[in-house]
């Protein structure tokens, strides 16, 4: 069987955290996804925003999933909404999943009626749940 690889998509300044213990579920040999968090810092309509999102679509290509992580600014992410766009992109062509980190944070739009798999809450059981029922649906 195939390793799920998962690109993950999330605000940086606030939800880094969250993507640490993404990486700590994926050093347990009995979890069988492969996280991909790596992400820009820098703005995405700087000079080298264009370098950025040639490195990010490559690592989107290499993965079979996106995991975007709803936290309380992710909608308001110009990189998020670009992340989940380009996911989509026939190219890429990702499975979508996410999670709110909590209830009353807004989904971004790129999510909304493409048939993204949920978790319904942050929690490994969850989330692997959610990328097992993930299809591509847009």
């Amino acid at each position: 069987m195939t390793k799920t690889k998962v690109f993950v998509s999330y605000d940086h300044s606030e939800d880094a955290h969250y993507k640490r213990l993404l990486q700590a579920w994926d050093a347990n040999p009995n979890f069988d996804f492969e996280f991909d968090s790596r992400g820009p810092d820098v703005a995405i309509n700087s000079n080298d925003a264009a370098v950025v999102k040639t490195a990010l679509t490559k690592l989107l290509k290499a993965s079979t999933h996106l995991l975007v992580l709803v936290g309380e600014k992710s909608n308001k992410s110009d990189w998020m909404k670009w992340e989940i766009e380009r996911a989509k992109q026939s190219d890429v062509k990702l499975k979508l999943a996410a999670v709110k980190l909590a209830k009353a944070n807004v989904t971004p739009n790129g999510l909304l009626n493409v048939s993204t798999a949920w978790a319904t809450s942050f929690e490994r059981d969850r989330i692997v749940e959610a990328l097992k029922q993930a299809i591509v649906g847009y």
